[in-house]
């Protein structure tokens, strides 16, 4: 008997008015130990999960009616936070959080305001996910005490352990939190150095997220048997493309080179090969290596440096695929029309030696007809011209069936050799940078429609549709901008978002609107299941083609040897596949969360750092948000700074609801979103992360 749904189905009930526990196995006629057994199973589970839950009188209710659900607790280090899941982002103050600490797995009750805005209180912690921390030891007087890098924790901190280290005053540490509460306990585990060192500060901050740059013992005993170049033996059963004019295109500083691509003129069409590199050939499951890969998900890039998820040796060596030398490959060869569609393709184990190893800034280059480079490259210039036109067809697909492109400015860091930032620039993205993307999607998507209609076991890149509150307050933000959105936002589709983006383009709020959008947006995780991509407008989709940065991609490949290069596996054998693929998944979207984290912090940390040097001057920039305590702006370089509302001399501002907009009692004066302001920077910590401006003038 299905105890868990007659459960659901009874508290959803509009004439449901709350049971106790004993009242509710009554209703259900749980007679026999045997019902009783499974009752207690389904019951015990519901509320494990916070779908159920007991009010003062213990009487049980389905927790969404009493405003209760669970989520990750995301604290502002000015005090206050978020409790959020895929379809909540619920505010909460400081007040309200119960001694959670963020990141932890919280259940959280809501209300609504007098003003239509939503709060929440912390009403139990389920799971501390912060075990780490990363703070400066500070010696007064011959009494040390512990500060935490993150202000998000504004709990005491009590170390257990100071006389094991040898420790000046401003050392970095890491620490183990090992007991939580009103304040906290924790032992040093490793001493980083000293605060102010050149690069410290970065390692502080892929510590405290747990990202170790140094690989363990076992991984560089297992190195020392890498091979250095291609053997007669590692050919058996490759298709030869070594005389085949393939190159690769990545950035001027890029070393972990994983896929190369080839372009030619075919009747109907044309034939794009997508070569990646044959990591799974070299990584074997279950090694050290592999294991350490799995543990670390992804590569992780940050400002100066990477940590890579695979040891040099492999990710810079042997797998990269380096210019005029034989490299084992994962080919994805497919025949695509005048319409963007594959009509035909093959995916097969092979060998190339690459003819170039090109940079985006040559290809643009030649792309706008600089001579100098189309002479030096004139042997694969044709292939160029190829390659722009296709990627101009598969991309006009994609726009077809609704693909949305958000197009935000991202902002790179420069620093000089000691990590100093010494300016911030807008990522320059090329026509070259937008054939490599076009690319890729396609054999990402040839991939996964393979893998998805042969019924194996595999991995997905899934994207799910955005929710329909967060669309709706996303509505009612470009109507404030004067953007109409067509259509209903319950079950919205793809080429709704990208007419509306299409709308806004020339305005000068189209920044703000295309980063409001995103935020709307699910977020992409991976999946044993091929739930399609809403962001790309596609059914299939996975990811392929970079197994040396991503260990999803890996999989990918792994599943390919094991069930479309050689004879068909067992059922029990796909099964257990199936099985591990389940906790892949989860391992390789939390991996990518974290990864995502610490390279925003450490961007924060920079771009603030790189202000630290420009406060008083004055810039103009765009509102980019506004919430109760102030207004977010954007400058041109990307840096955002906080105008506090106690910094706002001028008159008294509110909070606006209905119009998401601050306003003066007396003068009745509004900043709202996508207004243009002249802001003078009062202040920027690299430690804090964040950096304080106030208004100097709106611009007209």
């Amino acid at each position: 008997m299905d105890y868990r749904q007659m459960l659901i189905d009874v508290m959803m009930s509009s004439k449901y008015k709350g049971k106790t526990l004993d009242e509710l196995k009554i209703l259900m006629n749980v007679d026999t130990a045997k019902e009783f057994t499974e009752f207690m199973k389904a019951f015990n589970e519901l509320e494990d999960e916070v779908v159920i839950i007991a009010d003062k009188k213990d009487r049980y209710f389905l927790a969404e009616k009493l405003g209760y659900f669970k989520g990750i607790l995301h604290v502002n280090p000015r005090g206050f936070g978020f409790v959020e899941n895929e379809e909540v982002r619920c505010y909460v103050s400081e007040d309200e959080m119960n001694y959670a600490v963020d990141k932890d797995e919280v259940v959280a009750q809501s209300w609504v305001n007098y003003d239509g805005s939503s709060e929440c209180r912390i009403v139990r912690i389920i799971k501390h996910n912060l075990s780490k921390l990363v703070g400066t030891v500070k010696i007064k007087d011959g009494r040390k005490y512990f500060l935490p890098d993150s202000e998000t924790i504004d709990a005491r901190i009590k170390i257990t352990n100071y006389n094991d280290f040898k420790l000046i005053n401003d050392m970095k540490v890491l620490v183990q939190i090992t007991k939580f509460g009103k304040a906290l306990e924790a032992k040093i585990i490793e001493v980083i150095g000293y605060k102010y060192d050149p690069g410290v500060d970065i390692l502080s901050v892929l510590l405290e997220h747990d990202i170790d740059p140094e690989f363990n013992e076992d991984v560089k005993e297992e190195l020392r048997k890498v091979p250095e170049k291609v053997t007669r033996k590692d050919l058996e059963g490759r298709e030869d493309l070594r005389d085949e004019l393939i190159i690769t295109i990545d950035g001027d500083d890029a070393r972990d080179l994983d896929d190369a691509v080839s372009v030619k003129k075919i009747e109907h069409g044309y034939r794009l090969g997508v070569h990646i590199a044959d990591v799974s050939y070299y990584v074997k499951a279950g090694s050290a290596i592999d294991q350490e890969a799995y543990a670390r998900g992804t590569s992780v890039y940050v400002t100066d440096r990477v940590v890579p998820m695979l040891p040099h040796l492999l990710s810079n060596g042997i797998c990269s695929l380096n210019p005029r030398v034989d490299r084992c490959t994962i080919s994805c060869v497919m025949d695509i029309n005048e319409k963007g569609e594959v009509f035909n393709y093959r995916i097969f184990p092979s060998v190339i030696k690459t003819t170039e190893r090109m940079t985006y800034n040559n290809v643009n280059g030649m792309i706008n007809g600089d001579e100098e480079l189309c002479q030096k490259y004139a042997h694969i210039l044709d292939m160029v011209k190829e390659m722009l036109a296709l990627s101009k067809i598969v991309r006009e697909r994609r726009h077809r069936l609704g693909s949305i492109d958000f197009d935000t400015r991202e902002g790179k860091v420069i620093v000089d050799e000691k990590g100093k930032p010494i300016d911030v620039v807008v990522r320059e993205r090329g026509e070259a940078e937008r054939i490599i993307e076009d690319f890729m999607i396609c054999a990402n998507e040839c991939v996964a429609t393979h893998v998805k209609w042969q019924e194996l076991p595999s991995i997905y890149r899934v994207h799910d549709v955005p929710d329909a509150k967060k669309m709706r307050e996303f509505v009612h933000i470009a109507q404030l901008l004067g953007v109409k959105f067509k259509g209903n936002v319950v079950n919205v589709r793809p080429k709704q978002c990208q007419q509306i983006l299409e709308e806004a383009k020339k305005r000068p709020e189209y920044s703000v609107l295309s980063t409001s959008l995103l935020r709307c947006m699910a977020k992409a995780k991976y999946d044993p299941n091929c739930l399609g991509h809403f962001g790309l407008a596609l059914s299939e989709y996975t990811h392929f083609t970079s197994p040396i940065r991503r260990y999803p991609d890996l999989i990918v490949h792994r599943m390919l040897r094991k069930y479309c290069f050689g004879p068909m596996p067992s059922a029990k054998v796909m099964q257990k596949d199936e099985k591990w693929i389940e906790k892949a998944a989860i391992q390789c979207s939390e991996r990518e969360r974290i990864a995502v984290d610490a390279e925003r912090e450490v961007d924060d940390m920079k771009k603030a750092e790189y202000m630290e040097n420009h406060i008083g001057e004055i810039y103009e920039g765009v509102i980019s948000s506004v919430l109760k305590f102030g207004i977010f702006v954007e400058l041109p370089n990307t840096v955002e700074g906080l105008v506090h509302v106690t910094n706002m001399n001028d008159d008294h501002y509110v909070f606006d609801e209905v119009t998401k907009s601050l306003v003066g009692e007396r003068t009745r004066n509004r900043y709202t979103m996508g207004q243009k302001v002249k802001v003078k920077v009062t202040g920027a910590s690299r430690f804090k992360r964040q950096v304080d401006f106030e208004v100097v003038k709106k611009v007209k």
